[in-house]
Parts: C-alpha cells; sequence; structure tokens
C-alpha cells in the first residue's frame, strides 16, 4: 500500500514537466541515462563518422575551416609577463625564434601546430601532444587520437585506475597516458601490442569540457552528424533527379520493323543501361517508351535545403552565413549581431580550452627549458606568468569600430594597451617600432599625410594670413 503510494506520488511530480512525462507522444524517443558512459561508448563511432564527413562533406569541411580560423587564425601567441622589462623583452624574442623549430617533425611552426591541435579537437573531438626536451631545446610532437589506448580501462592497485588509455590517481588526477608507440595508418607500422606509459607532464590533452568527470573529448559534430549525412544523401537524390530530367534521348520508329535493339544488359523484361544524353534509338512499330516526369526543384526544395543548413550551423555553434559562405539574406545589422555573440563564444573557447589546456603548458615546459639551460637568464618562477595575445577579429565596419576605440581611451573606458592587446599586437613590440618609424621619418624629413592635417589644424588663422 505505502509503495503504490509512493509510486503514484513520484509518477504525478514526474509528469509536472511535460519534458518528463510519458505516454504516446514520448513513447520510444531514446534517453541518455550516464553521460560518461554514453561518451565512452560513442566517442569512437562518431569521431569515426566525423573524419569521414570533414573529408568529403562540403558543409562539413567549411565548419572545420570556419573554427580553425576563428580560433587559431594566424596564431594565438603567449607574451611573457616577467616583472623586469628586460627579462620579459629577452623572453618574448627567444620564444619567437623557437615557434619555427617548435614543430619535432618539422611540418610547421608552433602557430601550425596550433591550428593542426584546434582541427583535430573540432573533428576527433580532442587532440594531443608530446612535449621533448631535446639537446637544442624544446619539441612538440603531435599525437594520433588513437594511439591513446581506447580499450584500455582497468583498476590499479592502490585506488588508481585506467580509464580509455589515462591513468589516474586515486585522488582522481591524471598521472599518465598509455600511448601506443606508431600512429595509425603508417605504412609499415609496428603493431600496437603493448602501449607506452607516459607521464601526464609530458602531454598536452586538448578537448572541450562538457560535463564533469569527462576523461575523453567528444566530436563537436555529434549533434549534426545524422542531419549531414541525411542532407548528402538528399542531395544526391536531387542530382540524380536533375540528371534524369535533363537527358534527352530521340526515337525512331520504322515502318518496316527493322528497329534496332537498345544496347545494354537485359535482365528479365527489363533492359539496365543503354540510354545516354543526344543518342538516337531505333524502335519497333508499336514500341513505346515512356519517362517519368520529376518535378522541377521548385522554391519549397530551396527552402528546405537553406533550413536545414541553418540547421547544422546551429548545432555546429557558428553563423549561418559563415558555414555556407551565402551572404544573400545578410544585412549590416545582422551580420553584426550575429558576429558579436559568435565572437564571444570564440574568446571563451580560446582563453578557456586552447590556451588553458595547451599553451598554458607548453609554455611553462619551454620557459623552464631556457632558464634551465641558461639560455635566458632569470628564475624559473619569475619567468611562468604569460598571457595569451589572440588574432585581431575583423569586424563589419572598421572605420566606426577604430573611432569608439579612440573614444574609449579618451573618456578613461579602456586603457590604449588593452586595445592594442585587442588587435593580436604586444603593445612594448608596437611601442618600439612606432618610435624607430618615428625617428627614421625625422633623421630624414618625411612628413605624412595625418601629420601634415595636424599641422594645419594647429595654424592660427590670424598669422597664417
Amino acid at each position: 500500500m505505502i509503495f503504490d503510494r509512493l509510486r503514484k506520488f513520484f509518477s504525478r511530480s514526474t509528469r509536472s514537466y511535460d519534458g518528463a512525462g510519458g505516454g504516446r507522444r514520448w513513447r520510444g524517443h531514446p534517453e541518455m541515462l550516464a553521460t560518461l558512459s554514453a561518451m565512452a561508448a560513442a566517442r569512437g563511432p562518431l569521431a569515426r563518422r566525423a573524419r569521414y564527413l570533414a573529408a568529403n562533406n562540403a558543409l562539413a569541411a567549411s565548419g572545420v575551416e570556419a573554427w580553425v580560423s576563428a580560433l587559431v587564425g594566424t596564431g594565438i601567441k603567449p607574451q611573457a609577463a616577467h616583472a623586469d622589462p628586460d627579462n620579459r623583452t629577452a623572453l618574448n624574442l627567444a620564444f619567437e625564434a623557437w615557434t619555427d623549430e617548435a614543430d619535432a617533425d618539422g611540418l610547421t611552426d608552433f602557430y601550425g601546430l596550433e591550428a593542426v591541435m584546434v582541427r583535430r579537437m573540432v573533428i576527433d573531438g580532442e587532440a594531443f601532444a608530446l612535449l621533448v626536451n631535446a639537446d637544442d631545446g624544446l619539441r612538440v610532437r603531435l599525437i594520433d587520437a588513437d594511439q591513446i589506448d581506447p580499450s584500455l580501462t582497468r583498476e590499479l592497485p592502490g585506488g588508481g585506475r585506467i580509464v580509455q588509455g589515462i591513468e589516474f590517481d586515486a585522488t582522481g588526477r591524471r598521472v599518465a597516458y598509455h600511448i601506443f608507440a606508431e600512429r595509425p595508418g603508417l605504412p609499415f607500422a609496428r603493431l600496437p601490442l603493448a602501449p607506452q606509459r607516459v607521464p601526464a607532464e609530458h602531454i598536452v590533452h586538448l578537448f572541450r569540457p562538457e560535463t564533469p568527470g569527462q576523461v575523453r573529448g567528444i566530436t563537436w559534430f555529434a549533434p549534426v552528424m545524422l542531419r549531414l549525412a541525411d542532407l548528402d544523401a538528399w542531395r544526391d537524390a536531387q542530382i540524380m533527379r536533375q540528371k534524369i530530367a535533363a537527358m534527352l534521348t530521340g526515337f525512331v520508329r520504322t515502318p518496316d520493323a527493322s528497329g534496332q535493339p537498345f544496347d545494354g544488359e537485359q535482365h528479365g523484361a527489363n533492359l539496365v543501361g543503354g540510354l545516354e544524353p543526344g543518342t538516337l534509338k531505333y524502335l519497333d512499330p508499336g514500341q513505346e517508351i515512356t519517362f517519368s516526369t520529376p518535378a522541377n526543384i521548385g522554391e519549397e526544395v530551396m527552402s528546405f535545403a537553406s533550413l536545414t543548413e541553418r540547421e547544422i550551423a546551429v548545432g555546429l555553434g557558428l553563423p549561418a552565413s559563415i558555414l555556407t559562405g551565402d551572404l544573400s539574406e545578410v544585412n549590416y545589422s545582422s551580420i553584426r549581431a550575429g558576429l558579436v555573440e559568435w565572437r564571444r563564444r570564440v574568446e571563451a573557447l580560446q582563453h578557456g580550452v586552447v590556451a588553458f589546456q595547451a599553451l598554458r603548458p607548453i609554455w611553462r615546459r619551454w620557459a623552464a627549458t631556457e632558464v634551465l639551460s641558461g639560455r635566458v637568464a632569470t628564475t624559473i618562477e619569475a619567468a611562468m606568468p604569460v598571457k595569451f595575445i589572440t588574432p585581431k577579429s575583423q569586424w563589419v565596419d572598421p572605420a566606426k569600430d577604430v573611432q569608439a576605440e579612440l573614444d574609449a581611451i579618451a573618456g578613461g573606458l579602456m586603457s590604449r594597451r588593452e586595445a592594442v592587446t585587442s588587435r593580436g599586437v604586444d603593445i612594448e613590440a608596437l611601442d618600439a617600432e612606432i618610435a624607430a618609424d618615428n625617428e627614421r621619418a625625422t633623421r630624414l624629413g618625411l612628413t605624412f599625410t595625418q601629420a601634415l592635417k595636424k599641422e594645419v589644424a594647429n595654424v592660427d588663422p590670424k598669422s597664417a594670413d
């Protein structure tokens, strides 16, 4: 009796929310019981399908490039925040020189490594890098996500555990990664018999955290993967329909019954193949060929395609105009409003994910290596502070944005350092360049347009007369 009352009580309470109710409207609707277990089970299939889509689907490829361009662009630049200006300059110059040597494989520079890691994070859901201390300095070697053994999950003595190739201690702290020596897919690669245990301080793991306790990343295409596949199939069907509708074939009937057989392969009463655009076919008297008359692509078809593309853009977190490149329905106000919201997301991911998970540990290892090697004369603790300068985002109307920045600086609402940093430039390097340009212009007797305008504006009209 008591159990029946409790069951009815909780049943009524649950149905107070329509989304938690039962009945035919929710019959057969899937549910996710445990987020972590669902991620662990789905990560592999999702990543494999996302790779295929990114390689073969135009919208998927556009979405990947849009996120890489927005998050990295020409590169997120670490800038030393050392208290001493001379040491700060020395660290920045040394790091900029190191960027060309950062890639252990020698394929790109440090900023190119950033782009590859972000690209893999979007497609695979995560990216890995191994920090290697060579004789001539730190090197960064990118690791394929499948090199981290996803099948390795077990309990360890002392309360630790390994989950999908990542080892945790009893407190839940990451202490090691279990990595196969060879990248998957390489010709003549050795079989991945046993992974190697690599301490966590040598590994950079980049992924977008979505839930507490998350171990590995999920592809960003998860919400739109099925929709992309369906849209691909629908487009193929539409193209085939137009091919059939556009086929032009002539048929000749001869009165002497000398019709010629069609080319093709006979399957029972059906002829497979044999019709090509622009050919003439002979028919026997009385024979007839009937074609289907598919409807032309109308406005409703175009609207459906546009609506589906917008849905995919929303699922990827992108403005539709950036995903599709279609600016036909965009005006100044709408694109500016869309970009403002999107760039908030971009800045949050740049600083909270890319800089925190990948760039910060790389900077710390590099700075410690430079100090210990004696190439930079400071202490490790003093070299650790760093800030990250993201590439300047171009606005819809640069002239108005520049004027707004100038007004904010003049009104005390923004510092000049903040305005310069938002453009992806270090203010100390900028001031040094301006001083050098001014000194050179003065030495050569050069006068530029802006300086001339200021001189004219400051001339007293009476004295000019």
